[in-house]
């Protein structure tokens, strides 16, 4: 008998337009049989370290600002230094999610951020696998991976509207990683 993959999604949300995405990753990872737990980094306890230790997989979030992933999740980051200096994440699964205002809004460095900071740790970084979405005239802003990232899933709503704005294409994205991360997770 296998045993249910466990991954975690650990994330900041300024103001909630990032968490959506974090909901869809867990209801894809869910869907796909794994055990999910969602942890907001700003606010991270023992209990939930321990859960990050024990996880399978690790889903990294944040909204991209002034060109990198949030300062909170930067924190979050830096706080993992003891756990990078015991190699205690090596070996584990990672995938990483943001979102801006801003069609491209420079969230493929916050992307890459997350996949050093993931090797740093000795993790194994897994890909969006999806090709790029709306990129042809038949195409449109509800294809799945309509910005076209591949690193991994990327979210775009106008910063003068509200988390209920999020593209329910986007929010497909992030199940579409949530899943592939559990899928891979139980494979592995």
């Amino acid at each position: 008998m296998t045993e249910t993959p466990s991954v975690v999604i650990a994330y900041h949300s300024g103001y909630g337009h990032t968490a959506v995405l974090a909901e869809a990753v867990r209801d894809g990872a869910a869907e796909a049989g794994s055990q999910v737990s969602v942890i907001e980094v700003d606010g991270i306890t023992d209990e939930q370290w321990t859960l990050l230790d024990a996880a399978d997989a690790v889903v990294f979030g944040a909204p991209t600002y002034m060109g990198s992933a949030s300062a909170a999740f930067h924190a979050f980051a830096e706080a993992t230094s003891a756990r990078w200096l015991r190699r205690d994440w090596s070996g584990k699964l990672a995938a990483g999610f943001t979102m801006s205002g801003a069609m491209s809004g420079d969230k493929l460095h916050t992307l890459q951020y997350f996949a050093i900071l993931a090797a740093q740790h000795g993790m194994h970084w897994l890909n969006l696998d999806l090709p790029p979405g709306w990129n042809s005239s038949g195409g449109s802003e509800h294809d799945l991976n309509r910005l076209g990232f591949s690193l991994g899933a990327a979210g775009q709503t106008p910063v003068d509207l509200g988390p209920d704005a999020v593209a329910k294409a986007d929010a497909e994205t992030a199940r579409h990683l949530g899943r592939r991360v559990a899928e891979l997770a139980g494979r592995l």
